[in-house]
């Protein structure tokens, strides 16, 4: 089923965009309310950059706080920021959040804000969803949907991993000797994403971006050297293989959750559930390739549409095509290191 696996994908590949590796989706806006006394807050604010220039959004604080809205921002060389501090009468709570001109872009708008007892919450708006009323009392149901869609969203928009996968979807060729290699693939990004998040080791952005784009060009290789009379290493013990690169991997999900910050209150929970929205994206991207693979073996093999000539050249440029975009990011990646 593989070989119709790989004339599915092989179009949409194709079609995928030119970017760097570091382009995820996974570009949110960041409001963090913070509490430094009585009715006094800190308030920092962080808009995506867009060619440039700082994206048409506006925190708006509720009504009882002065300011409502902050100073001008300034780039800080990835996004533009602004930090105020805001007398609020009376508290946050019941009071209205909102990010005017979210309902024109595609993004999201992390806010995490203080509860009357101190916890530290979090509420993720969307275009369709661009304000809300502060809580008084924490609610961890909030934090665990935040966190978890931000994992699903950064793993489906991050064309770098879902090649990984697919690439070892197309390579191997054992049921288990799969489950395996995903497994293995799952455990290792999962602890250095942890490790990496908490402090515990870490590894400049560039050169770990420019790795795993190298790690998609390997299994592609392996894929293009592949031998039905002779597996290779790849092939026998592919659990290695995906657990090596996949320790590299985790390296690139924890820069994205750098980039929105985990609540002080609720470390453990967040973590846990970023990683549980990666790991439900990653499932959700291994069903469709399977479910498409099955559905046009149904429906090309029987007809005959497709002959073993044509069948080998398709695996072929499968393989061709994830290689190129991977050497494509890995010469975007280092000349940004080196320049």
């Amino acid at each position: 089923m593989r070989m119709w696996i790989a004339a599915f994908f092989a179009f949409i590949v194709a079609c995928l965009p030119a970017q760097p590796v570091l382009a995820h989706a996974l570009q949110p806006g960041y409001l963090e309310i913070s509490h430094l006394g009585a009715e006094t807050y800190r308030v920092f604010w962080r808009k995506p950059d867009v060619r440039g220039k700082a994206m048409a959004l506006e925190a708006t604080l509720p009504e009882n706080c002065t300011p409502s809205i902050g100073p001008e921002p300034r780039f800080d060389g990835i996004a533009w920021i602004a930090s105020w501090s805001a007398t609020c009468s009376g508290g946050l709570a019941g009071g209205q959040i909102n990010i005017g001109g979210l309902e024109n872009t595609q993004t999201d708008v992390l806010v995490r804000y203080p509860s009357s007892t101190g916890t530290a919450l979090t509420q993720r708006l969307t275009p369709d969803y661009t304000s809300f009323e502060i809580q008084s009392n924490p609610d961890i149901w909030t934090v665990i949907g935040s966190y978890f869609y931000l994992g699903l969203e950064h793993i489906l928009g991050g064309f770098d991993h879902l090649l990984f996968v697919l690439a070892l979807l197309l390579l191997i060729r054992d049921r288990w000797r799969l489950v395996g290699a995903i497994t293995a693939f799952t455990v290792a990004h999962s602890i250095t994403m942890a490790g990496a998040t908490l402090g515990y080791v870490s590894l400049p952005g560039p050169p770990v971006e420019a790795v795993i784009a190298l790690s998609i060009m390997f299994v592609a290789s392996e894929l293009l050297k592949r031998d039905p009379d002779t597996p290779r290493f790849s092939e026998l013990y592919p659990w290695s293989v995906s657990f090596l690169f996949g320790l590299l991997h985790g390296f690139g999900f924890a820069g994205a959750l750098a980039e929105i910050g985990l609540p002080p209150g609720d470390v453990p929970l967040a973590l846990l559930s970023f990683n549980l929205g990666v790991e439900a994206g990653q499932l959700l991207f291994i069903a469709v390739i399977l479910v498409a693979g099955y559905i046009l073996k149904r429906l090309l093999e029987p007809r005959g549409l497709l002959p073993p000539k044509l069948r080998m050249n398709v695996s072929w440029g499968s393989a061709q095509l994830i290689g190129i975009m991977a050497a494509y990011w890995l010469i975007e990646r280092v000349t940004g290191i080196l320049t």
